[in-house]
């Protein structure tokens, strides 16, 4: 039965990954800006204008990520004479070396400078500068880059850097050594 389902799972991971590549290449043929080096855990959704998106070199996206650069709920309005030829749309800059979280939503008019990060979950509805940590909804400034940094040293798991080379005997050591700690209660 495991194998069934590996055998499966991978049979959608590729599909998937197909699906994806294909969207990629389109938004870049319609205009979106992708730099070098640039990761996508998986591509995330880049509205009907892509061609207002750009994303600078080695950036990261993790999954379920999508980049809104126009303001549908305008259409509301629109039955009203007074603002019927309200519009909105607005462009997307995301800088160097940048991590974007899982499910996050990156709002229009918003530039994210270099070397930042934005937490899982997050809505981005205002520009961030270079060097920050932000998250939540909406987003808002947590810490600098360095501040992130220290912290992830002091949370740090050890394990035998080799053992990267085999997801499984990664697994098993993570599995067998990771101690049983978990964060506080916030009061």
């Amino acid at each position: 039965m495991i194998l069934l389902y590996r055998i499966i799972l991978k049979i959608h991971t590729t599909y998937q990954y197909f699906i994806q590549q294909i969207y990629l290449k389109i938004c870049i043929a319609k205009g979106l800006k992708v730099g070098k080096n640039v990761r996508f855990v998986e591509v995330p959704e880049f509205g009907t204008e892509p061609f207002l998106i750009e994303i600078g070199d080695e950036t990261t996206f993790s999954n379920n990520v999508r980049l809104i650069n126009h303001d549908g709920g305008y259409n509301a309005l629109h039955f009203f004479e007074k603002y019927k030829d309200v519009r909105a749309f607005g462009r997307i800059k995301i800088g160097k070396q940048c991590l974007i979280g899982a499910d996050c939503i990156i709002m229009l008019g918003v530039q994210m400078g270099d070397n930042c990060v934005l937490g899982a979950g997050s809505i981005l509805t205002s520009s961030m500068p270079n060097g920050t940590v932000y998250a939540g909804v909406p987003a808002k400034y947590i810490c600098t880059i360095e501040e992130y940094g220290d912290k992830a040293l002091k949370n740090n798991s050890i394990y035998p850097r080799e053992l990267e080379l085999d997801r499984a005997k990664l697994e098993d050591y993570i599995k067998k050594n990771l101690p049983y700690t978990y964060k506080p209660i916030k009061k």
